[in-house]
């Protein structure tokens, strides 16, 4: 049921190491897209195809030339709708608060759709329920959003994503180009690495390597800004 991958690091460097074995799985469990978001300043770049990303020679060359200090990808599962299509291909981009936010999902909500759209900052371009609580959690965090020091909407992102994992299953990766922000229902793994060289976190829905991978608690959100540990909340710290 589709598969993410997140990058966080302290300079532009080559994503090959775990993007090329991440690209595998965009085969036969993953068939019905892949896309990879990437920053080189403010804006995202965005490179998606609703075909498999396993037989991409576009993702191989991606996966292999790509250097940044910022990324989100996922290989698709299409659930709902369950056919495959450009512009239900995640990652997704949308525009809050002065800035370009890029999403992509794990899991199934179909029931955030009924929540409709009145009020919200933004539609869906597709169809798919991840698209849709996507545009809801910008909506939602619009208000309290301050950047990177701020952690008051990080606080209510954390709530807000519990309420949606109700629903179903929830893992998402979300970036404001500053911040890499990981959420972890059930499915997800993270990998924090820092030497005299470099400083980057990883986060994968399953390991991608032989390094020391951990798992993400039930319900934690992680904060990662330039390649570092900038804020964490686990579910039961919300309910204090």
């Amino acid at each position: 049921m589709c598969e993410l991958f997140g990058y966080s690091g302290d300079r532009e460097q080559s994503l090959a190491t775990w993007l090329m074995p991440f690209r595998t799985r965009g085969g036969s469990d993953n068939p019905d897209g892949w896309g990879v978001a990437s920053w080189h300043g403010l804006d995202a770049d965005v490179v998606k195809s609703p075909k498999p990303g396993a037989s991409s020679e576009r993702f191989a060359q991606l996966a292999t030339e790509l250097r940044t200090a910022l990324a989100i990808a996922h290989v698709r599962h299409a659930r709902h709708p369950p056919v495959p299509g450009m512009l239900n291909t995640h990652p997704f981009v949308h525009e809050c608060c002065g800035r370009q936010w890029v999403f992509a999902h794990n899991g199934l909500v179909p029931e955030v759709i009924a929540w409709g759209d009145a009020g919200r900052l933004c539609h869906p371009d597709g169809e798919t329920d991840s698209e849709h609580a996507f545009c809801h959690l910008l909506t939602e965090i619009a208000a309290s959003y301050g950047g990177a020091k701020s952690s008051a909407w990080i606080a209510h992102l954390a709530k807000l994503a519990e309420r949606i994992a109700t629903l179903g299953k929830f893992n998402f990766l979300l970036s404001d180009g500053q911040v890499l922000i990981a959420y972890g229902h059930d499915r997800l793994h993270h990998l924090e690495l820092d030497d005299a060289q470099d400083r980057r976190s990883i986060v994968a829905t399953e390991a991608l390597t032989d390094d020391g991978w951990q798992l993400f608690s039930p319900g934690e959100l992680r904060v990662y800004r330039n390649g570092a540990l900038l804020a964490q909340r686990l579910a039961d710290q919300r309910h204090r």
